[in-house]
């Protein structure tokens, strides 16, 4: 299809009604105008070209009810989660609004309903489990001094794994309890370190003798100081590696990720007392419903009502 390129006193623009250039063009937008990461971006373009692919969109104007319904009945006896069917959806939503900014005619935007999710389940590990697995790692080589402190790190602060990924030496002052970190969004925070983080972090680089700027990186075997080649930063698929190689040496039975960790983290600030603002803000969270869903795991004081005042006549 062609494009239709209009002329103001300005500049020139250009309408097209090509389906996959539009999507080439939202992506593009999408990474540079709004700063989403490369994987966000990745994901949105999979998640359009599904839809694309299914309904045999040619054009903005094939976007219709019907063929986002059949699409919904497609995702949904493929039997995937409903979090899942709805990020294919925002995909949409998200690809919808930007047509509507570049005058595409198309469906509109609040067409799109996300499915109903109940309740968001939580990965959790007892106090008893999380102790032992921080103190898991417990030798004096770099390697052990490494996944220690990346353990130490990701309960002290609450970190994403791929934002532990990201660390670089010149961003984290070990002369200092707090730092800041980018995460999702491109929107930056600031996170704690807890005395044994600090102590953890200071042991592992201070044994480093290369000169790379990340600060988790691989650690070639047999390797039990420093080494001057310029190790690779480690991915989130190691770190996902390392915590259950630990989590499986402390004799947790459960799956434990660094989320899970994560998970940790908020738990523990809510149960003693934290805010749940002040939690939003530490985890990064953009939505407070989101930190939301640790609430009802942390409120001990209902517990206690309960325990004081339920059931009281039936012992007279």
């Amino acid at each position: 299809m062609k494009s239709v390129c209009r002329t103001t006193s300005c500049y020139t623009f250009c309408v097209t009604n090509d389906i996959q250039e539009l999507r080439r063009r939202f992506l593009e937008y999408i990474e540079i105008e709004k700063g989403r990461s490369v994987k966000t971006v990745e994901n949105y373009d999979r998640y359009l070209r599904a839809f694309f692919t299914f309904a045999k969109i040619a054009g903005p104007k094939a976007i219709t009810d019907d063929a986002v319904r059949q699409f919904r009945l497609h995702l949904n006896r493929k039997g995937l989660q409903k979090n899942t069917q709805n990020y294919h959806l925002i995909a949409l939503r998200t690809f919808l609004k930007y047509l509507v900014r570049q005058n595409v005619t198309a469906l509109a935007p609040d067409r799109i309903e996300l499915a109903k999710t109940g309740e968001r389940d939580l990965d959790l590990i007892s106090v008893d489990d999380l102790e032992r697995l921080l103190a898991a790692p417990t030798g004096a080589d770099l390697r052990s001094l490494r996944d220690k402190a990346i353990l130490e790190l990701l309960f002290s602060t609450g970190l994403r794994v791929s934002e532990l990924c990201a660390l670089t030496l010149d961003r984290v002052d070990l002369s200092r309890d707090e730092f800041s970190v980018r995460g999702k969004g491109s929107k930056v925070r600031v996170v704690f370190l807890a005395d044994s983080a600090k102590t953890a972090l200071k042991n592992y680089i201070n044994k480093r003798g290369d000169v790379s700027e990340a600060i988790f990186v691989a650690i070639p075997r047999g390797d039990g100081g420093g080494t001057a080649a310029l190790p690779v930063a480690l991915t989130s698929r190691s770190i996902e590696r390392i915590v259950k190689q630990y989590a499986i040496k402390a004799g947790i039975s459960k799956k434990v990720t660094p989320h899970v960790i994560r998970h940790s983290f908020a738990t523990d600030l809510l149960s003693n007392g934290a805010d749940l603002r002040s939690v939003q803000a530490m985890l990064g969270h953009a939505n407070i419903s989101t930190t939301q869903i640790y609430t009802h795991l942390t409120d001990a004081g209902l517990r206690d009502v309960h325990k004081a005042f339920h059931g009281r006549r039936r012992g007279k």
